[in-house]
């Protein structure tokens, strides 16, 4: 008898797929008819590197683009990119008459202009700014081409705002993060096609739906370990892997563990890129004094260990030293808690921020104190599925996740109850159901505080 047939076996090559997606995209860009192309990015794909090549190739095919980003940081890390990419090719960059308006770092390289006037800046091939300062640019003549980083995080009025000054425009972001902050509510709003509070790309593409769309398949940042739990929770109808295989990056340290709570979950963690340390199950204020010290040890002993990591494509390991470590939060009380218990701890140089702060930026390893711990309640602010993301997927090797026990129940005894508004397309998954995920992989990594 012949040998039953098998099914094929296909090897994903992350290069190969992300080379494939860019290409689709530049076409699209450079090629398309369509006013608007739109490019769903995962955390660590390589998004400010597309949006990079991308000003590069409209500018050496002859068409002068305006870029738009969100925040000063972004705006001065994009220019600072495509000047490295391109020391000949002239850049401006519009800013606000601010005494630290842009990164005076600016200043010394001769290709880039700085002005707080478009008119000054104008028959540049590549302008950047933030949307807040474009919305004030006025009788100037349309741009022929317009790039938008970080589009899931602007506004539709922000949109608005701007949409005058660009005939086409490529919108770069990430869909599973922190969604546009809001000042005031906007219920009055729902399920109405000019909603201000909603992303930029979803009234975009209420309005036009016949957009070409397009995901960036990998992301190079999180570590083999990772991208299968933040893909599943988070990124359901947009699936991406990791560009690393297990075994390509190590976390390892020089000093022996003592016993602690803190460095076995460390361990845990460094061997299997999630570690869970749970505190008692209590009802706590906010800056839970407990779980701030736990935090903060968690920093110290990685420190004190001597963290070595080895990652892909890198000859020499590097020692884990503090600006490679970060801490998130969901509060700003509670960043600010963390940071004195650091001091004390003689720990300075990590990164301790909010989840909307730390958005869009990388770490070796990440101590996250997790939104839900020690609270009453579950609220949809700390329900909020593109905040649980942010924290969960900035590190290349390893989470470390602070929590009080009691997670499961307390979102048991808190079922979603968001209400349905007519008009809304419904987000998911919500953040109950990525609570209720996450937590159940990282309770396998789970390590009781101890001694």
């Amino acid at each position: 008898m012949p040998a039953p047939a098998t099914a094929p076996v296909f090897d994903f090559d992350p290069g190969a797929e992300a080379a494939r997606a860019t290409a689709a995209i530049l076409h699209d860009t450079l090629h398309g008819d369509h006013r608007g192309v739109v490019v769903d990015s995962p955390p660590g794909a390589g998004k400010s590197t597309l949006v990079v090549r991308a000003a590069l190739e409209l500018a050496a095919v002859g068409r002068p683009l305006m870029v738009v980003a969100q925040t000063n940081a972004q705006v001065d890390d994009l220019v600072l990119r495509i000047a490295a990419k391109d020391p000949e090719l002239p850049v401006g960059r519009l800013h606000s008459s601010d005494p630290d308006a842009y990164d005076k770092t600016l200043d010394a390289l001769p290709q880039v202009r700085t002005s707080t006037k478009a008119g000054d800046l104008a028959g540049l091939d590549i302008v950047v700014s933030t949307a807040a300062k474009w919305a004030h640019v006025k009788d100037v003549e349309p741009w022929g081409h317009a790039i938008v980083d970080e589009a899931y995080q602007m506004r539709s009025d922000a949109l608005l705002a701007v949409a005058g000054l660009f005939e086409r425009a490529l919108f770069v972001g990430d869909p599973g993060q922190l969604d546009p902050f809001s000042l005031v509510g906007s219920e009055q709003w729902a399920g109405l096609s000019y909603d201000p509070s909603t992303s930029a790309v979803s009234t975009l593409l209420a309005h036009n739906p016949g957009l070409p769309q397009h995901r960036l398949p990998v992301s190079w940042r999180l570590p083999a370990s990772a991208a299968p739990l933040v893909s599943d929770a988070f990124y359901p109808y947009t699936p991406f892997r990791s560009g690393t295989g297990h075994g390509d990056r190590t976390l390892s340290f020089g000093v022996a563990s003592d016993g602690s709570g803190p460095d076995r979950v460390i361990d845990e963690a460094a061997v299997s890129g999630w570690g869970l340390l749970e505190l008692p199950a209590r009802h706590t204020p906010r800056t839970d004094p407990e779980a701030v010290e736990a935090v903060a040890l968690v920093v110290r002993r990685l420190l004190d260990r001597g963290g070595i990591t080895h990652s892909e494509g890198e000859r020499d390991p590097a020692p884990l030293t503090a600006d490679r470590v970060a801490v998130g939060t969901a509060h700003r009380d509670q960043a600010a808690a963390v940071r004195t218990a650091l001091t004390a701890l003689g720990v300075t140089g990590v990164a301790v921020d909010t989840a909307n702060r730390l958005q869009g930026r990388e770490f070796d390893v990440t101590v996250v104190l997790h939104p839900l711990s020690g609270r009453p309640d579950a609220t949809a602010f700390h329900m909020e599925t593109g905040r649980l993301c942010v924290l969960a997927s900035r590190h290349r090797h390893a989470c470390v996740v602070v929590c009080r026990a009691g997670v499961t129940e307390l979102l048991d005894a808190h079922p979603s109850t968001e209400p349905v508004q007519l008009g809304v397309t419904l987000k998911f998954p919500d953040g109950w159901e990525a609570m209720h995920s996450t937590w159940a992989t990282w309770s396998e990594h789970r390590v009781a505080r101890g001694r």
